[in-house]
């Protein structure tokens, strides 16, 4: 009987060696790893049955790997070890596709038992090949079913589906309003192939939820389509909350799928993308109750306070800047007290318009509080702050507002920002520096101003609206 195969994973040397001498002294092969990155290497050349990691480590964790062990054709058992457990990372990590879950300190015998009870169910498995595919073909659907970020969820079930399928091109993208708003993930596609495939594919995705198969036959003619479509499969993706989408597979570009499509198998896979789908639409729905502002449709002062959070933890660990620039609308209540409270209104939400049109896609806006708001802007120094700042200045200047009531108005910004780490390197300080820049060009309004600039500025008392 071949002997089983054991990657041991831990950072800390101790560990490794404590798990290795256990282990090898019943029989078993080990291996050991110090990293994620090294224990991916390793699971890359295959014939491993388990993995024991450790769920904390430094770069990437015991949840990554099991992640990335579950995407491999024939998936290594996964055993998370943890000094600091809590219900919730159990649960997570059965959940994610774990086969148990052990906490340190742990009597040696309950870690020879696990493993054992792992290696028995793979043995059963491997004598029957039907039941260990369909189980894996579960797993994967059970997984797809879990997510809530539609980023993950696209991008691995295009993998599953293809995977399934034999190879294979294929994309999945978000639909609005008939069109693509987003395309989310492709595979062996260019995007202007991407594209044009799903413009011709339109009218196939109006109306039904099952998987529909076309044959070349049925395709449609259409320019810029990839290079040789015989069969090409739609899913259309569809939620009670607003968003909608779509999967769609096709032959690779030198030879027609090799054998029968494996209807059953893709539809079991695609009805588990499409709960996935439904719960990350729910789970952003109920989070966008949470972060984003209902006049203007940014993101609030809340949602800014943990980007801050997380964004200056990658900066720190990865030596990147950032910038925060404040705008504050000048003499905005001259507005609401001439024009009344729904023209203040609809001026707010022109001014969200025009920020959004000023920003790359990466950035993000904010409703700050009033008539003041905020954009955060990724890996950006202190002069590509002033550009963007100064375009947002002179968009909201040379911008008409009201202008289909016949009697339009036309308002002035003043703006100021700060750059993370150069200006300041805590959340708190960005945010005073960035609005005290805003505040010292309110001496003149309609200007920009750098938090650079504070010390040679005169600390004069403003007069905000």
């Amino acid at each position: 009987m071949k002997t089983s195969t054991i990657l041991v994973v831990d950072d800390e040397l101790f560990f490794r060696r404590l798990y290795t001498n256990l282990l090898s002294e019943n029989g078993y092969q080990i291996e050991t790893a110090s990293s994620g990155e090294e224990a991916v290497a390793r699971l890359l050349q295959n014939n491993i049955d388990i993995v024991l990691t450790d769920l904390v480590m430094p770069g990437l964790d015991g949840m990554q790997i099991l992640d990335y062990a579950r995407k491999l054709s024939n998936p290594p058992d996964v055993i998370l070890v943890t000094g600091h457990a809590s219900v919730e990372s159990a649960i997570q990590a059965l959940k994610n596709g774990a086969r148990d879950y052990l906490v340190k300190p742990f009597d040696p015998a309950e870690l020879l038992h696990v493993v054992q009870g792992c290696l028995e169910q793979r043995h059963l498995l491997d004598e029957n090949t039907v039941l260990k595919a369909q189980i894996q073909l579960y797993q994967r659907g059970q997984h797809l079913a879990a997510h809530l970020d539609l980023d993950q969820l696209f991008s691995e079930a295009l993998s599953a589906v293809l995977l399934e399928t034999g190879g294979g091109r294929g994309l999945a993208c978000l639909i609005s309003n008939g069109e693509i708003s987003q395309l989310a993930s492709s595979n062996g596609l260019q995007e202007t192939e991407s594209m044009a495939l799903m413009d011709a594919l339109q009218p196939y995705l109006s109306d039904g939820e099952e998987l529909r198969i076309l044959r070349k036959a049925g395709l449609p003619d259409a320019p810029q389509l990839p290079d040789n479509l015989s069969t090409v499969g739609i899913f259309p993706l569809k939620s009670p909350y607003g968003l909608h989408g779509a999967m769609v597979f096709c032959n690779p570009a030198d030879h027609d799928f090799s054998e029968k499509l494996p209807l059953d198998n893709l539809s079991f896979l695609l009805e588990q993308t499409a709960l996935g789908f439904e719960n990350a639409c729910r789970f952003k729905s109920a989070r966008d109750l949470i972060f984003i502002d209902d006049l203007t449709g940014l993101h609030n002062y809340r949602y800014l306070q943990m980007i801050l959070d997380q964004e200056i933890l990658r900066s720190e660990r990865y030596g990147l800047e950032f910038s925060l620039i404040f705008i504050d609308l000048d003499f905005f209540k001259e507005i609401n007290d001439t024009r009344g409270h729904l023209d203040g209104s609809q001026a707010l939400k022109e001014v969200a318009g025009l920020l959004r049109n000023s920003v790359r896609e990466s950035d993000i806006l904010f409703r700050y509080g009033g008539d003041e708001f905020t954009s955060f802007l990724v890996e950006t120094g202190s002069e590509g702050a002033e550009i963007v700042a100064e375009r947002i200045r002179h968009s909201i200047q040379n911008h008409a507002f009201f202008a289909d009531s016949g009697n339009p108005a036309h308002i002035t910004a003043t703006v100021g920002y700060a750059t993370f780490p150069s200006d300041a390197n805590t959340k708190q300080e960005i945010i005073h520096l960035a609005d005290k820049a805003m505040y010292a060009g309110k001496q003149c309004r309609n200007v920009v101003r750098g938090a650079w600039q504070l010390a040679e500025m005169e600390d004069k008392p403003t007069d905000p609206d």
